[in-house]
């Protein structure tokens, strides 16, 4: 656990934790859904592309050439990276901090299918029997505190539907990503990796401008006007979007999000600390279900 993958993977993980925090405050208090998701992509895409610039001249390497097939995995990551994160934004109207990060964190138990199936990544025995403890801790989490009434519209709800849906689309991300950087002919590890993001965060940023200029006028203007918040969420995204990617560009993307469930220790002390929140116990249940899950990728990956 001495690689630098591990290191990278830890503070990656706690970076993204405090930029959803910061997105929550921003989504409670502001902006909407989509402009809370757009601020992580506006104020982060510029230093992106300089760091890439900056680094490539320093280190005296040339940018590798990006193939089509290089951009077909980076959009399909970025869409669903885009989709994703509204979910989770989404979701924090629903439940609270820590359940809602925990919802997200179905990704990690489908990224190992998702990697298997898109990249060839093998799926150990161990492993599945892992991701099945974990399915299990997220239905214990989709039931709502205090919930009456038949079990199928408890565990099949909104904060269900939006929790699955960001894991999934979290999952195809990160190894769209990892497909995107390692086809990549040239260029050490982070340079890959930067020149990724670079493209991916560019993209992003001008597909939600472009949602927002549609579909919700003055949502820019006013994501611009929260620019003290909304600027830490975008810092807080570049860093924990660069450790992400470097990753991703060093080791299979089930075992890095495997490390990186760090983020739900983080998460349950952020909503006690911050937001006062307080865990029920089938939430605990569920939390400990998808710990061991965690636990058990983490050895057997």
């Amino acid at each position: 656990m001495s690689e630098i993958w591990f290191w990278v993977t830890l503070g990656a993980a706690t970076a993204q934790m405090l930029r959803f925090m910061l997105q929550k405050i921003l989504r409670t208090a502001t902006l909407s859904t989509a402009g809370s998701t757009f601020a992580r992509f506006i104020y982060s895409s510029p230093i992106v592309i300089l760091i890439a610039i900056f680094y490539g001249i320093q280190s005296g390497q040339s940018l590798p050439a990006l193939e089509p097939g290089f951009w077909v995995y980076a959009m399909t990551g970025g869409l669903c990276q885009i989709l994703a994160t509204m979910c989770v934004v989404a979701l924090f109207t629903q439940r609270n901090f820590a359940v809602g990060i925990t919802f997200k964190k179905t990704e990690v138990l489908l990224a190992a299918i998702i990697g298997f199936v898109v990249l060839g990544e093998a799926i150990t025995l161990w492993a599945l029997f892992a991701i099945l403890i974990g399915l299990a801790g997220v239905l214990l989490l989709s039931d709502p505190p205090q919930a009456t009434g038949p079990v199928a519209a408890r565990l099949f709800n909104r904060a269900s539907g939006l929790g699955l849906a960001s894991g999934v689309m979290f999952g195809i991300s990160g190894v769209a990503y990892r497909g995107a950087s390692t086809g990549l002919d040239s260029g050490d590890a982070f340079l890959r990796a930067i020149v990724t993001l670079a493209c991916v965060t560019t993209f992003q940023t001008v597909i939600m401008a472009i949602w927002l200029a549609w579909r919700e006028r003055g949502e820019i203007t006013r994501v611009l006007a929260a620019w003290r918040v909304a600027g830490l969420v975008g810092i807080t995204s570049m860093i924990g979007s660069i450790g992400w990617f470097v990753a991703f560009t060093l080791q299979t993307v089930a075992l890095v999000k495997a490390v990186g469930q760090i983020e739900l220790l983080l998460s349950l002390m952020a909503g006690w600390l911050v937001f006062g929140e307080v865990i029920s116990r089938r939430e605990w249940q569920g939390l400990v279900l998808i710990g061991c899950s965690i636990v058990m990728l983490m050895l057997v990956t």
